[in-house]
């Protein structure tokens, strides 16, 4: 792998006590190009634009996948990778479901690895903080073509970021539009799945919401998602969030909340839950929390549910007891090197360079 380091670090830029979202990117990112059906020319180099034709296919025929995951640092300023070889996992998935090439683990979790190193300095300090990072593959074609493309870059770009969301949500229950369907790429992270999300979600905004709860296509009778974020309920005294299925992105958040819940002792269930069952539960009191969590956001818990037009509030527990404080305090224990890590999810980033 060749690495080209930058002359001028924009380190200086960045307030880490004042962060924004995914504004500032940090020194380097990684490259890899799949071309005549191999990768070559893996590198390493200064944060940059890329030369890109108007004709390459991912502007006109959509493939494009990517991945969110997160590096955290610890008191001793050590920098830990959280389950990347889940992310490696579900890249791919994903691209096979697209027709595009396998990126392999050498290149993966070597460009990772190396380039996280190389900014580690980016790796905020605070709890709660992290470098978010966004492992990406392309189609680069230049042939107006309908059809999957032979040529593809691979990339990796990070982040510092602060946390998601800071308030509790406030949900629609959506009832027309919908994110998936059977057959289609719902469980893949494909770019196109947050592009058709965007004007619903808008719509539900301009309601006073902040957040879809996407139901089935077919029916509209079933939950799936939050936005872009697994959901669970705590009701009648279970944690339940829907079984991952082809519409249901496998979240590694999800997984990871739901293995810290069971070691909790927290009665647990995957399965299929209907908008009634969630209804009822609010009419009746048995539900007592709900929360979405991904990537990003970790955990943030809801506030208010709507459906139909009806408003319905969620009991005001304080923080300390709520179930989805409690997990997200535990993950980023482990996350953070605060605790002992049973799962073996961390990962102690050496140093290459």
């Amino acid at each position: 792998m060749k690495i080209e380091k930058t002359l001028h670090s924009r380190i200086d830029e960045i307030d880490f006590n004042n962060i924004s979202f995914g504004n500032h990117c940090s020194d380097h990112m990684f490259c890899s190009e799949f071309r005549n059906g191999e990768w070559k020319n893996s590198i390493i180099k200064p944060f940059e634009n890329i030369n890109i034709s108007p004709k390459s296919l991912v502007f006109h025929y959509g493939q494009a996948v990517f991945e969110g995951m997160k590096a955290y640092k610890d008191k001793n300023e050590e920098v830990f990778l959280f389950r990347p070889e889940e992310n490696f996992k579900r890249i791919n998935r994903s691209a096979k479901r697209l027709e595009m090439p396998s990126i392999p683990e050498s290149i993966f979790m070597n460009g990772l690895k190396k380039l996280i190193d190389i900014d580690r300095d980016w790796v905020p300090k605070h709890y709660g903080q992290s470098l978010y990072i966004r492992p990406f593959l392309i189609a680069m074609d230049r042939v107006l073509s309908a059809k999957p493309s032979k040529d593809y870059l691979f990339m990796i770009i990070s982040t510092p970021v602060d946390a998601y969301y800071e308030y509790p949500l406030k949900i629609k229950i959506e009832e027309k539009y919908s994110r998936s369907a059977s057959g289609g790429v719902g469980f893949a992270k494909a770019a196109g799945n947050y592009a058709s999300s965007f004007y619903p979600t808008r719509l539900a905004r301009e309601e006073g919401f902040d957040q879809i709860l996407w139901t089935d296509s077919s029916t509209h009778t079933w939950i799936e998602e939050l936005g872009t974020m697994n959901v669970f309920f705590w009701l009648k005294n279970k944690l339940i969030t829907p079984r991952a299925n082809e519409n249901i992105l496998s979240g590694i958040t999800c997984k990871s909340l739901l293995a810290l819940a069971k070691k909790e002792g927290i009665d647990i269930e995957e399965r299929d839950l209907s908008v009634s069952e969630i209804i009822d539960g609010l009419k009746k009191g048995a539900l007592k929390e709900a929360f979405g969590c991904g990537t990003a956001v970790v955990v943030n818990y809801f506030q208010t549910i709507s459906y139909q037009g009806v408003n319905f509030s969620l009991p005001d527990i304080p923080d300390d007891q709520r179930t989805s404080i409690l997990l997200k305090k535990k993950l980023l224990d482990i996350q953070h090197n605060f605790s002992e890590d049973p799962f073996g999810w961390r990962l102690k980033l050496k140093r290459f360079l």
